[in-house]
C-alpha cells in the first residue's frame, strides 16, 4: 500500500509545485513507482513545471465525473520511468472534487503507486480541504518571512486537527549570506518558532528558474539544490541522511510571540 503525501503551504509563491514535481522525480528515481497529482483547480501549473502540458487528454474532474477512465487522464512521465501524473483541470471550479471523492481516489491509487504526491493549492479554502483528505502524510513548505512562516503555522495547525501525521516542515529560498548577516531567519530559527520537524531546507538558486521555465527537472542537473531534494526524497524513503546545515542561529526568537498556532486551533 503506498503513501499519500500532501505537499502544502498557507502562502503561494513559496515553491510548492516545483517542489512537488522535483520530488516525485527523485522518488520514481530512487526505484519507486510515484504519482503526481495536482488539486489546483482552475490554476494548474504541475504540468508545466513537468514539461508534460501538451500531453495533456483528460483531468482529474473529467475521472471524477465518469467523462473517463482514470488510466486515461493519467500521463507517463516521457524522461523518467515510474513516474506519472494526473493534471488538474483548467476551466473547472475548486467544489468541483469534494474531500469524499479525494480520499476514494487517493485509495485507489495507493494501491497501484508506491508514492502518491499530491499538489496542494496555497490556501485554506476548499481546495486545501480537497487535497489533504487522503492524505497520510504532510509537507509543509515555508520561506524565512513572518508572513510565510505565521501561515505555515497556520496550516500545520489545520493539519495536526484533521489527524494527519507525520507533518514535515521544509524551508525553502534561504539566502546563506543574509542569514549570516543577522538579516534573515536561518532553519534553526524556522524549526525554533513553528517546532514542526524540518526535512530539508533549500536555499534560493537561480537555476531552479531556469529549469522550470524549461519543463526541466532541478534534480537531474549536478546542483547543490538538486541533491538537497534527493536528499529529501531519501529521507521520505526511509534513509538515514545526516542532518542538513540549516545555518547558525540568530536571535529571531522574539517572532515567536507573533505566532499563535493554539489559540487559533
Amino acid at each position: 500500500m503506498g503513501e499519500v503525501i500532501v505537499v502544502t503551504s498557507g502562502k503561494g509563491g513559496v515553491g510548492k509545485t516545483t517542489i512537488t514535481a522535483n520530488l516525485s522525480i527523485a522518488l520514481s528515481k530512487l526505484g519507486k513507482r510515484v504519482i503526481a497529482i495536482d488539486t489546483d483547480i482552475g490554476l494548474r501549473n504541475l504540468d508545466v513545471v513537468m514539461g508534460l502540458e501538451n500531453h495533456i487528454v483528460y483531468n482529474i474532474v473529467d475521472v471524477i465525473e465518469g467523462n473517463c477512465r482514470l488510466k486515461q487522464a493519467i500521463i507517463k512521465d516521457r524522461k523518467h520511468s515510474n513516474l506519472y501524473l494526473l493534471p488538474s483541470a483548467q476551466s473547472k471550479d475548486k467544489d468541483a472534487i469534494n474531500p469524499q471523492q479525494m480520499i476514494e481516489l487517493t485509495n485507489t491509487l495507493k494501491e497501484q503507486f508506491d508514492y502518491v504526491l499530491i499538489d496542494c493549492p496555497a490556501g485554506i479554502e476548499q481546495g486545501f480541504r480537497n487535497a489533504i483528505a487522503g492524505a497520510t502524510t504532510a509537507i509543509v513548505v515555508t520561506m524565512p518571512e513572518v508572513s510565510a512562516i505565521r501561515d505555515a503555522d497556520r496550516i500545520i495547525g489545520l493539519l495536526e486537527k484533521d489527524g494527519i501525521n507525520p507533518i514535515y516542515l521544509l524551508v525553502n529560498k534561504l539566502r546563506p549570506e543574509l542569514i549570516r548577516r543577522g538579516d534573515m531567519m536561518s532553519g534553526n530559527d524556522v524549526y525554533e518558532i513553528l517546532g514542526t520537524e524540518i526535512i530539508g531546507c533549500l536555499n534560493d538558486d537561480v537555476n531552479v528558474v531556469i529549469a522550470t521555465n524549461r519543463g526541466e527537472a532541478i534534480v537531474d542537473k549536478n546542483t547543490s539544490i538538486g541533491k538537497a531534494i534527493t536528499n529529501i526524497a531519501r529521507k521520505l524513503n526511509g534513509e538515514k541522511i545526516t542532518n542538513d546545515n540549516y545555518e547558525n542561529r540568530f536571535s529571531f526568537l522574539f517572532f515567536k510571540n507573533i505566532f499563535s498556532r493554539g489559540a487559533s486551533k
